[in-house]
């Protein structure tokens, strides 16, 4: 079983920025796709962004131009730097593994999971 860890949130001003960070127990990222999800309470999970081994990347259209998934293979790391953030980010994010190399966007396709860290942004 894969564990995973993150990291990063907080709370922020509109406009604002976090870098999340999703530490891995082991190194995967040359056979899973790394996703970032969020979830608001009551609604289901919503992939924001994803890294597939080829370090190709995937951004729900709503984060695009602000958000940024990046990794660090050496430190077991996936990252999401937000920037310009809006209340609407405002959520508890997760990163989480695909079964597979291939990125998906429906979570029953990823089978580990962080515990999550909350995002709030005020205006």
């Amino acid at each position: 079983q894969v564990q995973l860890v993150e990291s990063g949130g907080g709370s922020v001003q509109a406009g604002g920025s976090l870098r999340l960070s999703c530490v891995a127990s082991v190194y995967l990222y040359n056979s899973r796709c790394l996703t970032w999800f969020r979830q608001a309470p009551g609604r289901e999970r919503e992939r924001v962004a994803a890294i597939d081994p080829q370090s190709t990347t995937k951004y729900e259209d709503l984060v695009k131009g602000r958000f940024t998934i990046s990794r660090d293979n050496a430190k077991n790391t996936v990252y999401l730097q937000m920037n310009a953030l809006e209340p609407g980010d405002t959520r508890m994010y997760y990163c989480a593994a695909s079964r597979s190399a291939s990125c998906y966007s429906i979570p029953r396709y990823y089978s580990d999971w962080g515990q999550g860290t909350q995002v709030t942004v005020s205006s």
